[in-house]
């Protein structure tokens, strides 16, 4: 694993700012270079894929890390991998990956609209008994475009929201939530967000399509959300990386792993010093 994840481990701050929010920003997640590479690879995407466009116009792609080495190189990528792990622990996997194109909308469909508030994970919400229920995932999003003003096709959250459970709304049906604001970043920023995390796309208002790039991380006993299947990365030697792709000897590797199953662990353990825990 690239070696410049050992600088950019979740520091206190970091993590007092994510338990407390319920995200993390992480400016300049990206360079400039990956950013316009990226892009490239959307909007070839985004053409390719075209027949899968929504409604209102947007593209939600799955499915594509072998596109590119790029996008599997965001696997564990060393500017915001570092701090998923240090929010999660070692026994992780990718769960979940999606792109999101949204581009502008029609002048004559610039009004206010309900946005869709949700928490991540289906019927984890409806299922789960515990007030709060349990985090089981965070995502990082990656945003390739301009948002740095609202109207851009935000990400929206309500800060703190990801301790509760239900949500209250607006009897009007149409205004925001009490303390919801819009993540205004510029391109190559990141967050990192609680799946618990009360949160919602947006509008594009802007003259510019909006486009990002999210990696999902689960614990390894939660079934992944996507159609991945390690036979599809014979290719693909990197332990760690294969473990976050679903790598194991067994299915008891999920819940009572070796240490075959979890090299991240490991990897830890020689690289910070410190016993990673149970």
């Amino acid at each position: 694993m690239d070696p410049r994840c050992l600088t950019n481990s979740l520091n206190d701050q970091e993590r007092q700012t994510f338990e407390e929010k319920g995200y993390l920003l992480v400016p300049k997640a990206l360079s400039p270079g990956d950013v316009t590479r990226l892009i490239g690879l959307v909007d070839r995407l985004g053409i390719e894929r075209a027949d899968e466009v929504e409604p209102d116009g947007r593209l939600h792609l799955r499915d594509f890390l072998r596109e590119d080495d790029l996008f599997m190189d965001l696997l564990d990528w060393p500017r915001t991998f570092p701090k998923v792990w240090g929010i999660l622990g070692w026994h992780l996997q990718l769960y979940l990956s999606h792109i999101d194109i949204t581009p502008p909308l029609p002048v004559d469909q610039h009004r206010t609209v309900t946005l869709g508030w949700h928490q991540d994970s289906g019927r984890v919400n409806l299922e789960m008994e515990t007030d709060p229920r349990p985090r089981l995932s965070i995502k990082v999003g990656y945003f390739l475009t301009d948002t740095t003003e609202p109207g851009c096709g935000n990400f929206w959250v309500i800060p703190g929201s990801h301790l509760k459970n239900k949500l209250d709304r607006p009897t009007d049906g149409i205004s925001n939530p009490q303390g919801a604001i819009p993540i205004c970043v510029p391109p190559g920023s990141a967050v990192i967000f609680d799946r618990r995390l009360w949160h919602s796309r947006s509008p594009n208002h802007s003259d510019r399509t909006r486009k990002a790039v999210f990696y999902g991380y689960s614990y390894r006993w939660l079934r992944p959300r996507d159609n991945l299947r390690i036979e599809d990365y014979e290719d693909c030697r990197d332990p760690i990386r294969r473990q976050l792709l679903g790598a194991v000897r067994d299915g008891h590797g999920y819940s009572s792993p070796e240490p075959e199953d979890v090299p991240l662990r490991a990897w830890l353990d020689e690289h910070q010093g410190t016993n990673s825990g149970p």
